[in-house]
């Protein structure tokens, strides 16, 4: 069946929908979704059917397609979906929430996470859903699993808050504070890291005598990574290098950016020139001749050294 036929509703469909979450109509917002999602479920149900050797998905640009393929290794075939699914599902869920239907909004977000995986508010807001019914087990997990996938570094350091209060609750004082000093690298400002930081520091001052390597090191004990995952920055950085390759500079500055934010300017700077390497020798072994040096300046260096004077 042609994916593009019949589809069950638009983009400005779905735009109406949420305009009227946004002014705070869920009278109006709720059962519009409601219809939408009908519609769109009919539609899914035959046109994309999931196999063992095909999946669809939602995701916002390459980026998370290639983040999606490195960190899942799923063999299947992926194959985009002709709309948006995961925004219909989490605007449901919101509606839902708006409304304190929570197990509704929970089925919801996990439609919405199941579109889009690599999306990371998906998973946080399903995360607060779980915490809301009382499952602190799938809070803490969701959590986690931002962690792996966040590509910008306010998510990671607001899984990193949902982690270091799951900790608190649990009484495990030292791998909290190693949540919340990762929080604090990655949003010093974000309010809710500061929020974290004062309940630590109120419930637990003795922890503020750990040292970095002590926390960090409860953290990991835990089962938990006291950075994001760096494998989110080379696929930022390869979609960088991808854009600047296609003259788009703006776009390959602002992955490149997004990398820089994520694991620190040196960091992001080294994994640049292991990628340009890669490149050179992928070439090379393409027009059969000898890796040459890198020669110019790339937007993706160009952003480094930029993040370098930012530092």
């Amino acid at each position: 069946m042609d994916q593009m036929r019949d589809l069950p509703f638009t983009l400005d469909d779905l735009a109406h929908a949420e305009n009227f979450l946004a002014q705070g109509d869920i009278d109006r917002a709720l059962p519009y979704l409601q219809d939408l999602r009908d519609a769109a479920e009919e539609y899914i149900a035959s046109a994309c059917v999931t196999t063992d050797e095909v999946q669809y998905f939602s995701f916002a640009d390459e980026f998370e397609w290639l983040a999606y393929r490195r960190v899942e290794r799923d063999p299947r075939r992926l194959v985009p979906a002709p709309l948006p699914f995961d925004r219909l599902y989490a605007a449901l869920g919101f509606a839902y929430i708006r409304q304190n239907e929570y197990t509704l909004a929970r089925d919801s977000l996990m439609q919405a996470v199941r579109w889009d995986p690599m999306n990371c508010a998906h998973r946080l807001n399903l995360a607060g859903v779980f915490r809301t019914l009382g499952n602190a087990q799938e809070w803490a997990s969701l959590s986690h699993s931002v962690i792996e996938r966040a590509s910008d570094p306010v998510s990671a350091a607001r899984a990193y808050v949902n982690l270091a209060l799951f900790f608190m609750d649990e009484e495990n004082a030292a791998a909290a504070e190693g949540c919340v000093r990762a929080a604090r690298r990655l949003a010093e400002d974000d309010a809710l890291v500061a929020q974290a930081a004062d309940r630590m520091a109120a419930e637990h001052p003795e922890a503020a005598e750990l040292t970095d390597a002590e926390a960090a090191g409860a953290l990991e004990s835990a089962g938990v990574s006291a950075e994001p995952n760096a494998e989110m920055a080379v696929c930022l950085i390869m979609c960088a290098t991808d854009a600047a390759a296609q003259g788009k500079t703006d776009e390959a500055t602002r992955f490149t950016i997004r990398a820089r934010d994520l694991v620190g300017a040196p960091a992001a700077k080294a994994l640049i020139q292991l990628v340009r390497e890669a490149d050179a020798e992928l070439r090379a072994e393409r027009e059969g001749a000898a890796p040459a040096g890198a020669a110019g300046v790339s937007a993706t260096d160009g952003a480094a050294e930029e993040g370098n004077q930012d530092a």
